[in-house]
């Protein structure tokens, strides 16, 4: 029998094991990822770098009494094995399955919902807060990463953890670059003896011993001061202990005994501590380790032979290679990505104007409000950013860009629902966020040309521009065009407005009415805000019903603004049907199924409208 297999079902057996032991329970458990999202798909490369760091922190942890915060949390499936999920592995993703992050409705072992960076900090010191004030005792620990610690929250929450004095620790997991000038031999020797047991009890007991002795709290700032002198000189002082921070490390992240022991020392410190980490992305699994970004996010696969490219279209290829075309027609157009430029399908761009590309990391208000200096110098931006990452550059948005009504252009990547990554990556609010802001036009094309076309106007139109489109492939939809909306088809017995992928499942709907025997007329929308309802009116006013499909929530959904305009414009109509998420959170699942379950596939809205209006 596995080691994995027999703590599977008592993870507190891991405490007891060897050293050679948790070593070989590490190699199971990337042979078991290996295995499992080569069928689920998700994001492997870095959950195969923190399988040590993850064993580990339950090593030292009581993770069902103690708090361990992830950020971002897609590096959560090795916590996930060790806290009793291993048997729902397959399930990973898939809908009624388990998530691919943190879910504190999934365990008590998830301490906080993860899907967004650079919180972590913040909520870790909210935790150690909470404990404090109601006198409770557990640790607090957190793994954070150096991709999110280029957003800008990070610094606010270790500026205040630093002085807050609060006993927490921060894992600073490392696998990209070098953060500080805090490493090599002599920051190694010098982070060891600081942490040794001996020391840190000498340490301790000086310190006690000087608060006793008359102007001993001289004596001992004195000394502090005359060591930290001496420190600094041989090792420049990280940003860490500038901001209240205990540094420790570098700590290789694949030595099992120095991480348990670096850990220790950090949880037993009683103070602010980060614990620098230094991991590999894919380790364990070479494909990964050489193409650490292509197995961040993965599909299915073979894992013998590895990823194999699939050179087929998507929204994001789609948009990337016109950009790319319409900048050398144009030397003002630049792109800019906050740590996204495969994802957005700026790769290429970046390659061949590497001037006029700008990755500003994980900050996307940063962005956002650069684009808005760059376009008040007559430039013009595109900043290509997923929709439910742009959620943090609203202020920016308003303040910075619609005011000034400052042409920024936005391609608002993974518009509605996305699939696996559930509640924190669909983007199903930026119709209602961006639609309600002054000056801003939003399109939302239904097929790979009309992205095309969109985009060429977005680039011409002047003023804040978004363009939303879909994750993944177009439809049967595939015309052109930036039409603010048009009749598709021509019917007497309803009206099917839509936008967007979703025009496809309205198209279909269509199909299965009119073999039913209702004439439905469909009326296509390219332009969502400012909207242009004419030809909305002018149907259902012959029609007297309306369905309206989005996957967006209902609240800013374009249905309520169409449904107001209608009492506005004291048209008759005998029913309408807004279909959308409501008001709720959409769970994780492959689109498809995710579709169906919300009742918004052709099959289902088809049926409900001949139930609901029909009778049928």
């Amino acid at each position: 029998m596995s080691i994995l297999d027999i703590i599977k079902n008592n993870p507190q057996k891991l405490k007891e094991l060897e050293y050679s032991q948790l070593n070989q329970l590490c190699g199971e458990i990337r042979s078991f990822l290996i295995e499992k999202v080569s069928k689920s798909g998700g994001h492997l490369a870095s959950n195969l770098g923190v399988v040590e760091l993850t064993v580990a922190l339950h090593r030292v942890l009581n993770v069902e009494k103690d708090r361990l915060i992830f950020d971002v949390g897609h590096q959560s499936y090795v916590h996930k094995l060790l806290t009793g999920r291993m048997d729902k592995f397959s399930t990973l993703r898939s809908f009624g399955g388990i998530s691919g992050f943190p879910k504190p409705c999934e365990s008590n072992c998830d301490a906080f919902i993860a899907g967004h960076a650079s919180n972590s900090i913040s909520v870790t010191l909210g935790m150690a807060r909470a404990r404090t004030l109601s006198k409770e005792d557990y640790r607090v620990v957190c793994i954070t990463g150096d991709g999110a610690l280029t957003g800008g929250l990070s610094y606010e929450a270790m500026n205040d953890a630093g002085q807050s004095g609060e006993p927490m620790v921060v894992i600073l997991n490392d696998n990209g670059m070098s953060i500080t000038r805090n490493v090599g031999s002599v920051a190694g020797m010098l982070s060891h003896q600081r942490t040794k047991p001996a020391y840190y009890k000498f340490k301790k007991g000086y310190h006690k011993l000087m608060e006793k002795l008359p102007g001993g709290k001289h004596i001992y700032n004195l000394t502090h001061s005359v060591k930290t002198i001496i420190k600094n000189a041989l090792l420049h002082c990280s940003i860490f202990e500038e901001l209240g921070f205990r540094y420790v490390g570098p700590v290789d992240g694949h030595d099992m005994e120095k991480l348990i022991y670096f850990l220790n020392y950090a949880v037993e410190a009683n103070e602010p501590v980060l614990v620098h980490v230094v991991t590999k992305k894919g380790k364990g699994y070479t494909p990964a380790e050489k193409e650490p970004d292509e197995y961040h996010g993965v599909g299915a696969f073979d894992p013998e032979i590895g990823l194999i490219c699939n050179g087929n279209n998507s929204f994001s290829q789609v948009f990337g290679k016109e950009l790319q075309k319409l900048a050398g027609e144009n030397k003002k157009i630049c792109a800019i990505t906050a740590a996204m430029a495969s994802g957005t399908g700026l790769s290429e761009f970046a390659r061949e104007y590497p001037n006029r590309f700008f990755d500003v990391g994980i900050a996307e208000g940063h962005a956002v409000t650069m684009a808005a200096g760059m376009a008040k110098q007559n430039m013009i931006p595109v900043f290509a950013v997923y929709s439910t990452f742009l959620q943090r550059s609203y202020d920016m948005l308003i303040h910075d860009v619609a005011i000034s009504k400052l042409h920024v252009v936005l391609a608002v990547d993974r518009a509605g629902i996305v699939g696996e990554d559930g509640e924190t990556h669909h983007g199903v609010f930026d119709v209602g966020y961006l639609s309600q802001i002054p000056h801003m036009t939003v399109y939302s094309p239904s097929s790979y040309n009309e992205l095309r076309d969109m985009l060429k106007a977005a680039l011409e139109l002047g003023g804040p521009v978004a363009i939303r489109y879909p994750r993944g492939k177009e439809g049967s939809y595939r015309k052109g065009g930036a039409d603010a909306s048009l009749v598709l088809k021509e019917g007497s017995d309803i009206t099917l407005v839509g936008y967007g992928i979703l025009i496809n499942e309205i198209i279909q709907a269509a199909s299965i009415l009119e073999k039913a025997g209702i004439n439905p007329e469909i009326v296509k929308l390219g332009q969502i805000a400012p909207l242009q309802p004419d030809d909305i009116l002018a149907s259902v006013s012959k029609t007297g019903r309306l369905v309206v499909v989005e996957d967006t929530v209902s609240a800013g959904s374009v249905g309520e603004k169409i449904a107001a305009l209608l009492l506005e414009a004291n048209i008759p109509v005998r029913n309408i049907m807004l279909k959308n998420l409501g008001a709720s959170f959409v769970t994780h699942g492959s689109i498809p199924d995710l579709l169906k379950h919300l009742r918004l596939d052709g099959e289902s809205v088809a049926a409900d409208i001949m139930n609901e209006m029909f009778g049928v």
